[in-house]
Formats: structure tokens, sequence, C-alpha cells
């Protein structure tokens, strides 16, 4: 993929910020996708990072060349980075929120601001909490259920804007604008496929007679629904006071 394979919902997302020349951080870089966005915007540098080696190698085949000067992908977890305090002009998080605990969450709110300028920019693109009567719920139970049979925790948590909003207002960020990016959300095989994946790698470390089940359930899920159409995207724009 080019840096000008920038989905759409990135696009939207950014449309309104002031990227071109600025210092920026995409957190929890994931394939990259924002970090192409900020990048074919005209950021002056982004710093991508992840604590994921393979979503690092991924970014680096993707938009490393041609953009060493303008790119630096990093290994580290979100709750604490190797970057300098108030050494960022704009934050994005796509998609992070939802992979995040309540615990965590709170924890990288509070790093974003740290590194953040005062007067900063922070963007925040997730999901809403999807409608009880969607399919793809039953294959994200699952996979909550996976997470929590190996981890003791859930693999994800949808948070409605306003409980977002709030949690980032307690690190001294404040809402400037609200708006949908995807209504419904097309969740695609691909999509489901991924979710699949991630279910998979959890029963791989169950004892079979658990794993064994979980994958069969997570396939058959994928086989049932195909794709759906349920639920929303969102976008939150903030400011960091001065």
């Amino acid at each position: 993929m080019s840096v000008g394979d920038v989905p759409e919902t990135v696009t939207a997302a950014l449309a309104d910020q002031q990227v071109e020349g600025q210092v920026c951080l995409e957190a929890g870089a994931g394939v990259g996708n924002t970090t192409a966005g900020l990048l074919a915007a005209g950021a002056k540098r982004v710093y991508a990072v992840t604590d994921d080696a393979d979503h690092a190698a991924t970014v680096r085949e993707r938009v490393g060349d041609g953009n060493a000067d303008r790119l630096a992908v990093v290994e580290a977890d979100l709750r604490a980075t190797p970057l300098g305090t108030g050494s960022v002009n704009l934050v994005t998080a796509h998609g992070l929120c939802n992979v995040l605990p309540p615990t965590a969450l709170d924890a990288v709110a509070a790093e974003l601001a740290r590194v953040a300028k005062p007067d900063g920019h922070l963007v925040v693109d997730d999901y809403a909490v999807p409608p009880a009567d969607g399919a793809v719920n039953r294959l994200f139970a699952l996979e909550n259920a996976a997470a929590r049979a190996v981890d003791g925790r859930p693999a994800l948590t949808f948070y409605p804007p306003a409980v977002l909003a709030a949690v980032f207002a307690d690190h001294g960020w404040t809402v400037q604008r609200r708006k949908p990016l995807l209504d419904p959300v097309p969740w695609t095989e691909a999509h489901l496929n991924a979710h699949a994946v991630v279910v998979r790698g959890y029963a791989d470390d169950l004892p079979d007679a658990l794993g064994a089940p979980l994958t069969a359930m997570a396939d058959d899920l994928v086989s049932a629904i195909g794709s759906e159409r349920t639920g929303t995207m969102y976008s939150l724009a903030f400011r960091l006071a001065e």
C-alpha cells in the first residue's frame, strides 16, 4: 500500500485539522492507516507508536520508503512512550480505544496529554456500542470470552462518545467537535476474519479441550454472518489547555 491508500474514515477525521508542517503522533499505529493519512496531508514528522512488532513492521513496509526523514516507527507501550513532554502538535487515536480496558484507557489518556504541546490537538475515532441485535456482537462476545480465559480481561470495550470525552477531559482535553464517520459500519468478511484470527490466537494458548471449540465457533460465526452493516463509528476532536 502506498501513502495514497488512506481510508475515507481517516481522511474525514483529519479534514478539519491542521496537519501540514505539524509534528504528529499516531497512538496505536495498527497497520498505519492514520500514519499514511498524516504523511499524505504534509505532516512534518509522524511518530507511529505501537507495542506490536508485526504492526510496526507493517507500517515500515507500507509507508517507510521515501519518508525516512518524516517517519519514526516506535515500538513502545502507549502508557509510557519515549516521546518528550510537550513535543507533539497533533495526536491521533484511530480505532484504538475499543481495544483498551478502562484502566489502560485512563493511563493512555494521561500519556497523550503529557506528550502534547500546550494548545495541542487530539483526534479520537472509535466505534460506538454496537446495537444489541447486531449479529457481529456474537463474534465480539466470543472474542471477549477467549480473552478473559487467557488474560483475565476482555479484548474489546466499546465506549460511548460521552464516556471517551469525559475520560480525556480528566486530563485537560476539551472537546471541540464530534461527527459521525460511518453510519452504519460495514463489517466486511475481512473485518470478521480479523476478529476470528484474534480468537484463534487466544485459543492457541488454551488446552485443546477449550481452544478447539472456540476456534470452531469463531469460524462458524464468520461463515454464518458473512458481512453486516450495523452500528456507528464516530470522531471526537479535542484541544489541550494552554
